[in-house]
């Protein structure tokens, strides 16, 4: 066999062998790359054996993959800010829906099935049967997404009229999924807003529901436009 021909069949293994690896990436940044890659080394492969429905596919899949590959990155940036690898939730308020409520409204009830996590923009929200306070920048509603019940854990009520932004369950999960950053910071928060339950003083967990009275559930409102 020819030197040149093993170097053209030598593209096409090499090709295929990372478009079988990119199955096998358990993250969408290593399997941007590979596909990346292995598009360059197909557009190889099927220019030099005049292969053109291939080269016309992957010069297809080549500009797709670098967009979604910008994206990803776009989106680490915006998760990964400050010293010290500080992570922020940035990202919500750019792919979230913006809602507005008046002070008093119950965002969600103890019980309620688990629909949306939110950034709180402006204001601040009370948790209340965990006594926390949730000052503006900070994420809530995220603990009921790791229990086995998928039920809300606690009561939110608005303190303030407020600014906040929410993602849905799939929303969460994709950018979760697409940035494993994201996914930690969450996990954080949660780690450790359950340390500072852990340690407060049992009185101070107990009839923390009661402020406020029972009022009812007032649904959250759009942005007025």
């Amino acid at each position: 066999m020819e030197p040149y021909t093993v170097f053209i069949e030598s593209l096409g293994w090499i090709a295929s062998g990372l478009t079988i690896a990119t199955y096998a990436m358990n993250t969408m940044l290593l399997l941007r790359v590979l596909a990346i890659v292995s598009s360059l080394f197909f557009l190889a492969y099927g220019g030099l054996l005049g292969l053109w429905p291939l080269v016309a596919m992957e010069a297809t899949l080549l500009p797709i993959n670098l967009y979604r590959l910008w994206q990803l990155l776009s989106l680490r940036r915006k998760v990964a800010r400050g010293s010290g690898g500080t992570m922020e939730f940035d990202i919500i308020r750019r792919y979230g829906t913006r809602r507005r409520a008046a002070a008093g409204t119950v965002l969600f009830r103890k019980g309620d099935a688990v629909d949306r996590i939110y950034l709180l923009s402006r204001g601040r929200v009370r948790i209340e049967e965990m006594g926390i306070e949730i000052k503006a920048g900070e994420i809530f509603g995220e603990i009921a997404f790791f229990t086995e019940a998928a039920t809300r854990t606690a009561t939110a009520r608005a303190l303030d009229d407020i600014e906040i932004h929410d993602l849905d369950e799939a929303q969460f999960l994709r950018l979760q999924f697409e940035d494993p950053g994201f996914g930690l910071a969450v996990m954080r928060t949660v780690t450790r807003r359950l340390m500072e339950l852990g340690a407060a003083p049992a009185p101070a967990l107990a009839g923390r529901g009661d402020a406020g009275g029972d009022a009812p559930v007032v649904p959250v409102t759009p942005p007025a436009p």
